[in-house]
C-alpha cells in the first residue's frame, strides 16, 4: 500500500517512497506507468463523475488515474496537504482553480508580479468574464488589506515572485484575509518548492505548483497541481479536471514523480550553488546588483530566513547595459543555456526588459511600477541555477561579462 501524507516519515523518505509500492503482481520496485484511458469495473456504477467516491476505484483517466494519484499522493506527502490535483501545466492548473471559484461579480486580489501567463489571466481574461481585479504589491500586507472588498472571494499570492524574486509574508497575509469570511488564499509557491516553504501551514487555502520546473526537475515534463484540504480538492476536481479537463498525463506524472524523489537533495544542490553564484556576481565589476534570497543584500532578507528552510535557486543580476549583455550571453555562454523556464538540473538564464514586460503583462504604473523598478530597474536577468560545479558556472559567466 501507498505511504500516507500523514506518515512520520522524515522529508527525504517522504520524497522517494510516498504514494508509491511494490506492484502486487510482478513486485516491481518501480511504479508502473498505466496509460490506459479507460478501466474495466465490475460495478454497475453512474455514468457521472457527481456519482464517483473514494470507493469507486478508477473508470476514466480524466477522472482519476493510478500513475497520476501515485504523484498527488507524493505531493500531498511532501507539502503536508490532505488532497491534490494534478494538471497539464502550471497554467492550467491557475486557471483551474481561478475559474472553479470566481463567478462574475466576484472580485480577486492578486500580487502584481507573477508569472507573466498569470499576470495576462488576470488583465485580459478575469475581467472579460466580469471578475474584477486588484493588483497589490503583497510584499507589504497592508497593500493586501486595503484591497479586499465585500465581495473578494481569493487573495493569490506568488513567493518568491517572478521574476524579481521579491517576497510575500504568507502568514501576515492569511492573517489579513481570515477577518474577512469568505476569502480564500492560494499561493504560487513553485520558486520555494515544499522543501523552503509549506504555505497550507502558514494559513493558505491552496498552495500551487508547476510541477515543470523545481519539483519534476529536468526539463523534460510540463505538469501543474493544487494542493489544499480534502475537501477543496474534491469540488475542484469535479469542476475544473472534469469540465475543463486540462489533466496531468500518466507519462508526464511517471517522469515527474522520478524528479520529484530526488527534490530535497537536488533542492539543497540548488541553493547551494546559487548562494556560490550570488556570491561571484555581488564582487563582479560588471554587475550592478544582484538580489538572492540568501544573501544579506536581499531587501527581505529577514523574512526570508523566516519563512524559507531554503533560499532555492532562483536570482536576478543586473549590469550597466542589459540589452547588449543578453545578446552576448545568448550567443556566447557554453554552460548555461540562454533559455525561459527553471528549476532544471541545468542552468538557464533569460533576459527580461522592464518597459517590455510592463507593456506586454504587467501594466504597472505610479508606487506599483516604482516598487517593481525598486527589485529591477530596466531589467533583469533572472538565473536558475543549476546543479553544475558553481565553479564552471561562473569561469562561463565570467568570460562573458567580461570586466563591464
Amino acid at each position: 500500500m501507498p505511504i500516507p501524507a500523514t506518515s512520520s516519515l522524515g522529508f527525504r523518505t517522504a520524497a522517494v517512497h510516498a504514494g508509491e509500492y511494490p506492484d502486487p503482481a510482478t513486485g516491481a520496485s518501480a511504479p508502473n506507468l498505466v496509460m490506459s484511458s479507460t478501466f474495466v469495473t465490475r460495478d454497475a456504477i453512474g455514468f457521472s463523475a457527481h456519482d464517483l467516491d473514494d470507493r469507486s476505484g478508477f473508470l476514466y483517466s480524466r477522472w482519476s488515474n493510478p500513475t497520476v494519484a501515485q504523484l498527488e499522493a507524493k505531493l500531498c506527502a511532501l507539502e503536508g496537504a490532505e488532497a491534490c490535483l494534478c494538471f497539464g501545466s502550471g497554467m492550467a492548473a491557475v486557471s483551474g482553480l481561478v475559474l472553479s471559484l470566481l463567478a462574475a461579480g466576484d472580485h480577486i486580489v492578486m500580487s502584481d508580479t507573477n508569472y507573466a501567463g498569470v499576470a495576462e489571466l488576470a488583465r485580459d481574461t478575469l475581467p472579460r468574464l466580469g471578475v474584477q481585479v486588484s493588483l497589490a504589491d503583497c510584499s507589504d500586507p497592508a497593500n493586501v488589506a486595503a484591497a479586499i472588498r465585500p465581495n473578494t472571494r481569493l487573495v493569490w499570492l506568488e513567493t518568491p515572485a517572478n521574476p524579481i524574486v521579491r517576497l510575500t509574508d504568507i502568514a501576515a497575509v492569511a492573517a489579513v484575509a481570515a477577518e474577512h469570511p469568505g476569502v480564500r488564499v492560494a499561493v504560487d509557491s513553485t520558486f520555494a518548492t515544499p522543501v523552503a516553504t509549506r504555505p497550507l501551514e502558514l494559513g493558505a487555502h491552496y498552495v500551487m505548483h508547476s510541477l515543470t520546473k523545481y519539483v519534476g526537475g529536468h526539463g523534460d515534463a510540463m505538469g501543474g497541481a493544487i494542493l489544499g484540504s480534502r475537501e477543496d480538492v474534491a469540488a475542484l476536481r469535479l469542476e475544473a479536471a472534469i469540465h475543463y479537463g486540462g489533466v496531468l498525463s500518466p507519462f508526464n506524472a511517471w517522469l515527474i514523480m522520478r524528479g520529484a524523489a530526488t527534490l530535497p537533495i537536488r533542492m539543497r544542490a540548488h541553493e547551494e550553488n546559487a548562494l556560490a553564484v550570488a556570491r561571484f556576481l555581488e564582487d563582479h565589476p560588471a554587475v550592478t546588483r544582484v538580489v538572492y534570497p540568501g544573501l544579506p543584500s536581499h531587501p527581505q532578507h529577514d523574512l526570508a530566513r523566516r519563512q524559507m528552510r531554503n533560499f532555492s535557486g532562483m536570482l536576478t543580476f543586473q549590469t550597466e547595459r542589459g540589452p547588449a549583455m543578453a545578446e552576448r550571453l545568448a550567443k556566447e555562454l557554453r554552460v548555461v543555456h540562454y533559455a525561459v523556464s527553471l528549476g532544471h538540473h541545468r542552468s538557464l538564464i533569460f533576459w527580461i526588459d522592464t518597459p517590455d514586460l510592463m507593456e506586454s503583462s504587467f501594466r504597472l504604473a505610479g508606487a506599483q511600477l516604482e516598487s517593481y523598478r525598486a527589485y529591477a530597474g530596466d531589467g533583469v536577468f533572472r538565473m536558475s541555477v543549476g546543479l553544475e560545479d558553481p565553479e564552471d558556472v561562473c569561469r562561463d559567466l565570467d568570460r562573458v561579462l567580461g570586466s563591464g
